[in-house]
């Protein structure tokens, strides 16, 4: 089967975003609300209504057969940008709006460019072109956090359910411990990752081939459009909706790899990255929104693949969780709840895939040894 624009335009779910944007910037009142009840609650409830979503496209499909499904993707960065300055202009150039609608607005424009705008630089980072890449770093630059590409390239996807992945959140650990970790180790291990990259070439840290000269650039630029846009107001506002994005990519983060990890094989060696080591969904409205991100089990093992050819794998291959991202990430920052429903799989998980090993101890506090060239 060839696809075609009426298969890929489920995925363009998250375009719904912008007139909600738009009635609750000129009603507010209760409108504020409808920027994460759409990202969070009606795709749950799609989820609901629409089962799971087995299928898989054949990964021998050609690129050039993917346009309508990546073109979301790459029209995302003007219509994002548009919207966290539109909102901006908006709200500093009119005075209807009350100071907490104003603050509940602008952490729904967190959910455009968090929930959906992070999801979509990822996928343009994982990718081939330089357009598709300056995309994914424009993305990233519009909500403060450009490092995060080379956290996730160079480190993540590499040391994944290891010591060395702040990403990969630990067994017991809470969201809110997570997070905190997260935002103090990641920033500098990603400048770590490209130094090394720079030294096996010969180069310095402070090489301007190293990206971060870009990263604060497009962070700069877009801090500054803020205050041309609407003063210091506006620079507060977008600094409040990249922390509402930020917040909202760490739940992601949280969910997908909770208390999983690889086998420590002896001498700082790990046993290779399979779709088991991250927790799958095959839920449909969400993985409409997610571009097929909660397929993270195909993700990790095959990086490579553009999402619409990700695949869903079972039970008998990964590890399933029982909700979509967006009722799992609320489920999250209730500590109890999640591991209420949680630890019970994370131990399941154990017993199935590792029934050899009897002590998890050093795996629960990151104390296996660091991965070989770290």
């Amino acid at each position: 089967m060839k696809p075609t624009l009426r298969h890929a335009l489920p995925f363009w779910l998250s375009l719904g975003l912008i007139p909600m944007a738009v009635i609750a910037a000129i009603w507010g009142s209760w409108t504020v609300l409808l920027l994460p009840f759409y990202a969070w609650w009606l795709t749950t409830f799609i989820d609901l209504a629409s089962g799971l979503d087995r299928e898989n496209l054949p990964t021998e499909t050609a690129r050039a057969d993917l346009f309508w499904y990546r073109l979301i993707t790459l029209i995302w960065f003007p219509v994002q940008a548009a919207s966290i300055y539109g909102m901006i202009w908006w709200v500093t150039h009119t005075d209807h709006l009350s100071v907490i609608e104003i603050i509940v607005l602008f952490f729904g424009v967190g959910t455009i460019s968090g929930t959906v705008g992070i999801v979509y630089s990822h996928e343009l980072m994982h990718q081939k072109t330089r357009l598709e890449r300056w995309m994914a770093d424009l993305l990233l630059g519009s909500v403060l956090y450009s490092h995060f590409r080379s956290e996730h390239l160079l480190v993540h996807h590499r040391h994944v359910g290891t010591p060395r992945d702040a990403v990969t959140a630990r067994f017991g650990e809470s969201f809110y411990r997570f997070i905190l970790r997260v935002l103090r180790e990641c920033p500098g291990s990603a400048w770590r990752a490209e130094a090394a990259m720079l030294a096996r070439k010969g180069l310095p840290a402070t090489h301007r081939s190293n990206p971060f000269w870009r990263y604060g650039a497009l962070q700069l630029a877009a801090l500054a459009l803020a205050v041309v846009v609407g003063g210091w107001v506006g620079l507060l506002l977008f600094v409040w909706q990249a922390i509402s994005a930020i917040w909202q990519l760490e739940l992601t983060n949280y969910i997908e790899h909770y208390g999983l990890t690889r086998k420590h094989l002896g001498d700082g060696k790990y046993e290779h990255v399979q779709p088991h080591h991250s927790w799958n969904a095959a839920h449909r409205g969400s993985n409409w929104l997610l571009i097929n991100l909660q397929r993270h089990s195909d993700h990790h093992y095959k990086p490579d693949r553009p999402f619409p050819l990700l695949q869903n794998h079972g039970p008998d291959q990964a590890p399933q969780l029982p909700l979509g991202y967006p009722v799992m990430g609320t489920m999250a920052m209730v500590p109890p709840l999640w591991r209420y429903r949680m630890d019970p799989r994370v131990r399941a998980w154990r017993r199935k895939f590792y029934p050899e090993i009897d002590d998890w101890a050093p795996y629960d506090c990151a104390a296996t040894p660091q991965p070989r060239g770290a």
